[in-house]
């Protein structure tokens, strides 16, 4: 028979996440819920390259890729949807480009999103309406570049199997047909097929490496998959 404690709590789900997925997902649960409870007011953690320079306000380069939005089932789907494919993602083995295909590649990856979604805002804002939150921008990057390093994997939306490669365009669709906004996922797919063209065809068609994880992030993270140090539990 089972015995109590025989099923994990949500604090042992929580630590069992891969590091990078454990601290986007628990910044995302924060942040999201401190503005929809008026801890926080959205404009706060929304990007703004003004009140970067002006007021020295550095957190804003990361709060707007960790705000979901505010209460609504698409705010819940896109949580779990952060979870599920940043979890897969880094622990089935992301694109090698220096780390072995492992943690640091990952984190080089997630960086490198972030950094070409700020980039491309400024020329994006005067064409569509593009709010200055980007995790869900981050979430369909993620995505994208899963499909593309797993084309075969056996996936589904709402029960529909399908090749894993066939997955971001299936959600495109939906969100298309169901008629919610779509620009913020356009705008992930697009910096993934860019990031998945400069790691993946660019070595292959023209035999150059051009994107390398820094060693500072493989000195952290090392080669391979992060393992966390074993706690200390020795008294004294």
């Amino acid at each position: 028979m089972g015995q109590v404690g025989d099923t994990p709590g949500p604090d042992q789900w929580f630590k069992s996440l891969p590091i990078i997925t454990q601290y986007w997902f628990g910044a995302t649960i924060v942040i999201t819920l401190s503005v929809n409870f008026n801890i926080i007011s959205a404009y706060q953690v929304m990007w703004s390259w003004t009140n970067i320079t002006q007021s020295f306000e550095l957190w804003r380069f990361i709060t707007p890729f960790c705000f979901a939005g505010g209460f609504s089932f698409n705010t819940l789907i896109a949580c779990y949807m952060l979870v599920q494919f940043s979890k897969q993602y880094e622990t089935g083995g992301p694109f090698n480009t220096g780390a072995g295909g492992g943690t640091a590649d990952y984190a080089f990856c997630m960086l490198l999103g972030m950094a070409f979604m700020l980039a491309s805002y400024p020329f994006l804002l005067g064409l569509f309406a593009l709010p200055p939150v980007f995790c869900k921008n981050l979430i369909y990057y993620v995505l994208y570049v899963w499909s593309k390093r797993n084309p075969e994997a056996q996936a589904n939306i709402w029960g529909f199997p399908m090749k894993g490669i066939y997955l971001p365009f299936a959600y495109l669709m939906l969100t298309v047909f169901m008629g919610n906004p779509y620009i913020d996922m356009l705008h992930g797919l697009v910096i993934g097929h860019i990031y998945y063209f400069l790691v993946d065809v660019i070595p292959v068609v023209y035999g150059k490496d051009i994107v390398q994880t820094p060693q500072f992030l493989i000195d952290y993270f090392g080669v391979g998959q992060y393992e966390p140090a074993p706690a200390n539990n020795n008294a004294g």
